[in-house]
């Protein structure tokens, strides 16, 4: 009896590497046509997909997917021109679904989408300048009725407060447990949602008291940067071009763009703010803010903000780390709060096109 189920195995598995070996050989029929691919497209051109069929077997009709959407389907094997203009910039994967000879097989490539917008040098004015805490590691920044917002980082020192911006009081403060480094903030519907960086967990607070109300857990295994909102969900940066778009109630993953600059991703996206329909992007340790289109993630605008970094003072500063971060819009004045890492000051500006 042991002879037979071993007989039964040895069988049974010939038979699954054969099915294997089968598939590899479908697929091997055909390739997407590399002839009239280009590694990298922008939005403005078109995708020409045709497959090369060295074989010359029957080819029923063909579906072609980008990023598992259905970008249209052809006859045979007619050439499929395909308008890039909604298109996510970044890398994008192109199936084919194959139909031929009463079998069907898929295969795939890649190709890049980069911007087709040369990003405009914004200059600024200096309208104010106020004190701020040298002791605060700022990670994030907000406005809230008038009130502004400030999330720190450094573990053992992680905080969430509410300050006078004006004099640099604080009113209230809540300290994070020694273990969470603190990154970005955002307020939405009297919600204060507040980012921690390497320990995929964040935290939902009561923006009048600043009582916990809830914590989360990250969906992905990504750090946490950035944070800022539309009004409606919540955009978060992770040190890399990716922002993810996350529903404020489940705080899972809906959408999410990548940054880029012309044909360069614009790594290291930190602090986030939405400032009238665009998302501000402090650029780690580059003391400049990108102007980034939300639907496209394309740089539209430069802030080149080094010259604040000369106004204050650095004594005893790592210039490594104090850096630039700290963005928060003021929608009454139509201006820009901005300060770096245990900066002593914090700058009113106007930004000028």
């Amino acid at each position: 009896m042991k002879k037979h189920k071993l007989l039964a195995f040895i069988l049974l598995g010939g038979l699954i590497i054969s099915c294997g070996e089968d598939e590899n050989a479908k697929k091997n029929l055909f390739s997407i046509d590399s002839a009239g691919l280009k590694e990298v497209y922008k939005p403005n051109e078109s995708l020409s997909l045709v497959l090369k069929n060295e074989k010359a077997k029957v080819i029923d009709s063909v579906i072609y997917y980008l990023n598992e959407k259905r970008a249209g389907a052809v006859k045979g094997n007619a050439k499929l021109d395909f308008a890039l203009a909604n298109t996510k910039l970044g890398y994008q994967n192109v199936k084919a679904l194959i139909y031929y000879e009463g079998s069907n097989v898929e295969i795939d490539t890649r190709i890049e989408v980069v911007s087709n917008i040369t990003p405009k040098l914004l200059k600024y004015t200096i309208v104010n300048t106020y004190p701020h805490d040298q002791t605060s590691y700022t990670q994030g920044l907000e406005f809230h009725r008038d009130t502004l917002f400030e999330g720190t980082g450094q573990r053992g020192s992680s905080k969430l407060m509410k300050t006078d911006y004006k004099t640099g009081k604080i009113y209230q403060s809540v300290a994070l447990e020694g273990r969470y480094f603190g990154e970005g903030i955002t307020i939405l519907d009297n919600k204060v949602y507040q980012l921690t960086w390497q320990e995929l967990t964040g935290f939902v607070y009561n923006a009048d008291n600043l009582k916990q109300i809830s914590t989360f857990e990250y969906p992905k295994k990504v750090e946490g940067w950035g944070l800022c909102n539309d009004g409606k969900l919540l955009y978060q940066s992770d040190g890399t071009e990716k922002i993810w778009v996350l529903d404020p109630e489940t705080l899972k993953e809906v959408d999410y763009l990548n940054v880029y600059s012309e044909a360069s991703k614009v790594k290291a996206v930190n602090e986030l703010e939405w400032v009238e329909g665009k998302i501000y992007g402090n650029v780690y340790q580059k003391d400049a803010v990108a102007v980034i289109d939300p639907k496209t993630g394309a740089v539209e605008g430069i802030i080149d903000l080094r010259e604040l970094k000369t106004k204050i003072n650095m004594v005893g500063h790592d210039p490594g780390n104090d850096v630039l971060n700290g963005l928060a819009y003021n929608p009454k004045t139509k201006t820009l709060f901005v300060t770096g890492k245990k900066w002593d000051k914090m700058f009113e500006i106007k930004i000028i096109e």
